[in-house]
């Protein structure tokens, strides 16, 4: 029988995945307080479902920036996808396009962000890191514009990396065959940790900690697309992201693995999502397990969520069928609590369904 939920997944690529790299993917920064926080935050939300309403049809479609995805889950930008299986974010971007949904390519991803458009023919978003050399950005953009990426998702919550005990205590590094392939023609030295002592020196010395919201004006001035923010988790730079024009945010504080003790990413949706009042699209992503998550998400908000863990745990369990299969128990188990709910459209999901 396959894993009936993404726990049984989980326990699966536990068993199957070095011990390093599985740490790597399940922990969280400092005593992984918030990393716990994005998970129980969902279990004290309640909902209030309505009945006597015509569900036999429950539709699933939405759109984000004007793309149309057939539910609205999404693949968050994870790194080093290979640790999990060899075809890595190949497997996962045929998934996603197989699922009728959108993934967003990692900056550190383990395959060449050429290769993943051409495994799946387009419709990714492609996330990226700013370095401290501003033509390393670039090149990354111009190229992520020329294979057919149709959005850009500007990481701002990594400044410094978050201290993360497992990776530590691991001395957690890629394994050979593993680098980041974005890297590996005209970047080398930063394909590389080289003289990097670890992943967390890599950050510190390589991307640019001096980021501000000028930043944002730089990369809409390089790109004609869509540019998104991820990591906001307040009213005030929501009200800044609105203010300087950017065109969604993501709520996240990077799945637990930054500064240890913020909000959950579900409790900083609504104030987040009220701030911006509909004049940008607004997107989260921590803690989604179950798909009255989703539910509860899309109440409080969001247009989608996007999830990490739960589709490298897929990955790991059985590569690009796992990743379809865990999208898919998650497209069900929505929209099982949709009609339980008497909620039969996306556009039907509001804030009334919130205790």
């Amino acid at each position: 029988m396959k894993p009936l939920t993404v726990d049984e997944y989980e326990a699966i690529a536990r068993e199957r995945m070095e011990r390093s790299a599985y740490d790597y993917y399940a922990g969280g920064s400092g005593d992984e307080r918030t990393l716990a926080a994005n998970r129980s935050a969902f279990d004290t939300i309640a909902l209030r479902p309505r009945v006597l309403v015509d569900v036999n049809h429950v539709d699933l479609r939405t759109t984000i920036l004007g793309q149309s995805i057939e539910f609205p889950v999404m693949l968050a930008p994870t790194a080093f996808n290979r640790l999990a299986h060899p075809e890595g974010e190949l497997a996962a971007a045929r998934a996603a396009r197989a699922s009728g949904t959108i993934m967003i390519g990692s900056t550190l991803s383990t395959c060449a962000l050429e290769d993943v458009a051409g495994a799946c023919g387009g419709g990714l978003w492609f996330q990226l890191y700013v370095y401290k050399d501003r033509a390393m950005t670039q090149e990354l953009v111009a190229r992520a514009e020329a294979c057919g990426y149709r959005a850009l998702v500007l990481t701002v919550d990594t400044p410094l990396l978050g201290r993360r005990y497992r990776d530590v205590r691991n001395n957690f590094a890629l394994p050979a065959g593993i680098s980041m392939r974005n890297f590996e023609a005209a970047m080398s030295n930063a394909g590389r940790w080289g003289a990097h002592s670890s992943f967390s020196a890599y950050v510190h010395d390589l991307f640019d900690a001096t980021l501000t919201w000028d930043a944002v004006s730089w990369l809409r001035a390089q790109t004609r697309l869509p540019v998104l923010i991820k990591g906001i988790l307040t009213a005030e730079d929501a009200r800044l992201a609105v203010d300087n024009g950017v065109d969604g945010v993501i709520v996240s504080n990077h799945g637990g693995r930054q500064l240890d003790g913020a909000v959950a990413s579900i409790r900083a949706l609504p104030e987040v999502a009220d701030t911006v009042a509909g004049r940008l699209e607004v997107l989260m992503d921590g803690g989604v397990r179950r798909g009255s998550d989703v539910l509860k998400a899309l109440a409080l908000g969001a247009r989608a969520v996007c999830i990490g863990r739960p589709y490298l745990w897929a990955l790991a369990a059985a590569g690009e069928e796992g990743v379809r299969d865990v999208l898919g128990l998650l497209r069900e188990e929505l929209t099982l609590a949709m009609a339980l709910s008497g909620k039969p459209t996306v556009a039907s999901v509001d804030r009334t369904l919130i205790a």
